[in-house]
């Protein structure tokens, strides 16, 4: 309407386009207002005590579990991160309100944002800051008596470090806060107290596998001298072994790393690139260590894991299937107990069995049982109680078949997983964990309860110093009691408890992910029948059973989850080496050959390459035309190590012509030992006139057959001839012609012709034929 009053030339023409200008005078610095805005934004939220423009950290709290007459110092740093400088900046402590549940602990150093539940700020008890540019860090250490913070009845409390201040020329402000927990029991226990487990892991990944040298020794040759810095001062598992030594713990240990590290003890060698090794050097940190943990398990309960902690889930839900994969569980348990045993002078317990963070199913129970291990060590996020019940009952639980489960606490197990390199990180996990133990004691302080803690299989070495921090700050004076691990079995179950193991289907999806595969099990027990049928041929079968033994139950370590690369090469490793092994002793390869007679020897040649010897073979010769070349019986062998041996067979030729043999190796049982050798023996020697003197003898042979053949046929015919009429009188005739005389083959000589050869006269009763 606007453009028609103006074309029309009307008089309201010049106030719409200055109504118009305006507006778009208007929108423009609403325009540049909004991006400034924009622009200022961030700003505004760092500086916003919601946004943490300061960051606050706590590296040091102690006590831990302070008393009523103790001091509290906190030390820490705070951090500008903002985009101003700060400044006015203090530092204070807040005493916030009781924590009363175990489910509002769980995200209490993760809230961001301060509120008026954070509590005031304790007066006289603050620290200055000097101003604080962007990006700057300043560390502090506020210290108060406890009486200070006017705790109330015992209990846990959020307690709240801030730093106020001023953010851009604002007013003062709490800029950021860390909060953390704090437990409180001014006074002995009303009640019983709780018995606390706590589980001290000495585990670690594979170290060793069955290659060793081929000298007297057996020098063993590990693939890196990783576990050297594992073994050294600062190390984890140093750390672990001297921080133990002085608490509570009950000792969760791999035999095969006592194994691995034994070894060490030794002279070892450590693989390099093309084959190449060169000589380790941790023998010394690995006797100090070795020394350092017998010391240190003197006046411990020990439990000795199955030999190199076999993956229970993955035995049960891949394993179990295939033959003879659930014997080695069995046979990793007796190694155990020999184990601990001889390198620590301590006798262990083998009856208990851990699975993959407590994480059971019936089919693991089955499996972890079947070996002798009657308590499980479970997780209570896995074994759950009914209702989501907040209430902890104690550890022990029937399951029936004679079998208990040991159920660990989930939240203190898991309280101290994660990093913590960082000092904040540590101190909060073990306030978190000192705080979740006192709200289970006063869950029931009348009932005497007994709880575990699991925690991670192989834990850092700083997750094990704050273990022990936590574990300092629970003397006997407090809210727990120390107990070993089988006391813990043995405690009577709560009536209440859930006492029903879960089916298969409840394994976490997570966990079952990282399993190794059938596939993995079926190639062990391809390895373990290799090895079966070359240890038969062995002197010493010492030598490779024991390394190999302890490789293939290695294959099945806990370790190996999340590493399937990893544990498919160390399978692949421990095979191709017994492959090598095998192959040492073989047939030498043998070129054609030629009879020079009827009879003659072939010699086969037997390589040793071992350092042992071997027997129990026998060396068979077959011909493919027994008919043309007859070889003798096969031949027992037996070499010493390093050596061969040349094993002659006597054959006999009855034609000319090539004639193919094969000569392979059997064990005692008829299996077939390594691969054939197939060679030609051409049969030259019988020449013409050879032939033609058996041709003849042949036929002789044939006339003479022939004629003693028709004489028989006379003698027949002429014996039924004197039977007939008027020939009654004619054997008197035979006898004295003196046919009866002549050799009884030979019927058909005449008896007149001898009589009429006689000169004298015939007597007077004599009868004679004209």
């Amino acid at each position: 309407m606007a453009e028609a009053a103006e074309f029309q030339g009307t008089r309201s023409a010049p106030a719409c386009r200055w109504r118009r200008r305006t507006a778009v005078l208007l929108a423009g610095m609403l325009f540049v207002l909004g991006l400034g805005q924009l622009r200022a934004a961030p700003v505004a939220r760092a500086d916003n005590p919601g946004g943490h423009a300061v960051g606050v950290t706590v590296d040091s709290f102690a006590p831990v579990a302070p008393r009523q007459d103790d001091t509290l110092t906190i030390s820490g740093s705070v951090t500008n991160n903002s985009g101003s400088t700060i400044t006015g900046a203090h530092v204070g402590l807040r005493v916030g309100q009781q924590v009363g549940t175990r489910s509002d602990m769980d995200d209490i150093g993760d809230r961001s944002g301060f509120s008026g539940s954070d509590g005031s700020e304790i007066g006289n008890h603050t620290q200055k800051l000097d101003a604080l540019p962007p990006g700057v860090s300043r560390d502090f250490t506020l210290s108060l008596p406890v009486k200070d913070l006017d705790l109330g009845k015992d209990g846990v409390y959020q307690l709240g470090v801030t730093v106020s201040g001023q953010a851009g020329g604002s007013s003062e402000r709490v800029l950021g806060i860390h909060r953390t927990l704090l437990p409180w029991q001014p006074s002995a226990t009303e009640g019983k107290k709780t018995r606390l487990t706590f589980l001290w892991p000495l585990i670690s990944g594979t170290h060793l596998t069955a290659r060793t040298e081929p000298d007297q020794q057996q020098t063993p040759i590990f693939p890196n001298d990783d576990l050297a810095a594992e073994l050294g001062p600062g190390g984890r598992l140093q750390q672990l072994v001297a921080l133990g030594k002085t608490l509570p713990v009950t000792w969760v240990i791999d035999p095969d790393l006592l194994a691995t590290v034994e070894a060490m003890t030794k002279r070892y060698q450590v693989g390099g690139p093309g084959g190449q090794s060169t000589p380790g050097k941790g023998q010394a940190v690995a006797k100090q260590w070795l020394n350092q943990l017998q010391d240190a398990v003197a006046n411990h309960e020990v439990v000795a894991l199955p030999f190199a902690d076999p993956d229970l889930a993955s035995l049960a839900h891949r394993g179990k299937d295939v033959s003879g994969a659930l014997s080695h569980l069995q046979s990793a348990t007796e190694l155990a107990s020999v184990t601990v045993d001889t390198i620590l002078g301590v006798k262990p317990r083998t009856d208990f069995a851990w699975p993959v963070d407590g994480a059971v199913d019936s089919s693991i129970v089955d499996v972890a049982t079947s070996a002798g291990a009657h308590n499980v060590i479970a997780r209570s996020d896995s074994l759950k109680e009914p209702g989501a019940s907040p209430y902890a009952p104690t550890a022990a639980r029937q399951i029936g078949g004679g079998n208990t489960a040991i159920v660990a606490d989930a939240r203190l197990s898991t309280a101290f997983q994660g990093d913590m390199v960082r000092g904040n990180d540590a101190s909060l996990a073990v306030q978190r964990f000192l705080a979740q133990s006192l709200v289970v004691n006063k869950q029931a302080p009348e009932n005497e309860r007994s709880i575990v803690v699991a925690p991670q299989r192989m834990p850092t070495a700083s997750q094990a110093q704050a273990m022990a921090t936590a574990l300092r700050g629970l003397s006997d004076e407090r809210w727990a009691q120390p107990m070993s691990l089988g006391d813990a079995a043995r405690m009577q179950p709560d009536p209440a408890a859930n006492q029903q193991v879960p089916g298969a289907g409840s394994y976490p999806e997570s966990l079952r992910d990282q399993e190794l595969p059938t596939e993995a099990f079926e190639a062990i027990q391809r390895t373990q029948g290799a090895l079966d049928s070359f240890k038969v041929i062995l002197t010493s079968q010492d030598r490779v059973v024991t390394p190999f033994g302890s490789a293939i139950m290695r294959e099945m370590s806990t370790s190996w989850r999340g590493n399937p690369r990893g544990a498919a090469g160390f399978r692949d490793a421990v095979q191709s080496y017994l492959t090598e092994l095998t192959r040492q002793v073989h047939l030498v390869e043998k070129s054609d050959a030629t009879l020079s007679g009827r009879s003659a020897t072939i010699p086969v040649t037997v390589h040793n390459g071992l350092f042992q010897g071997v027997r129990g073979l026998k060396l068979v010769l077959t011909s493919s035309q027994p008919n043309r070349l007859k070889i003798e019986a096969p031949r027992q062998i037996e070499i010493g190590g390093g050596r061969q041996q040349s094993v002659k067979f006597e054959t006999r030729a009855n034609a000319n012509g090539p004639v193919q043999v094969t000569a392979r190796l059997y064990t005692e049982d008829g299996q077939p030992y390594g691969e054939p050798v197939l060679f030609t023996v051409h049969v030259t020697s019988i020449t013409p006139m050879v032939l033609l003197v058996i041709a003849g003898g042949v036929l002789l042979l044939v006339l003479a057959g022939l004629r003693i053949y028709l004489q028989r046929k006379r003698a027949a015919a002429r014996g039924a001839a004197g039977d007939g009429p008027g020939n009654g009188d004619g054997g008197d005739c035979g006898d004295d012609g003196g046919a009866g005389d002549g050799e009884p083959g030979q019927p058909g000589d005449p008896a007149a012709e001898s009589g009429a050869r006689d000169g004298s006269p015939s007597g007077s009763g004599e009868k004679v034929e004209r």
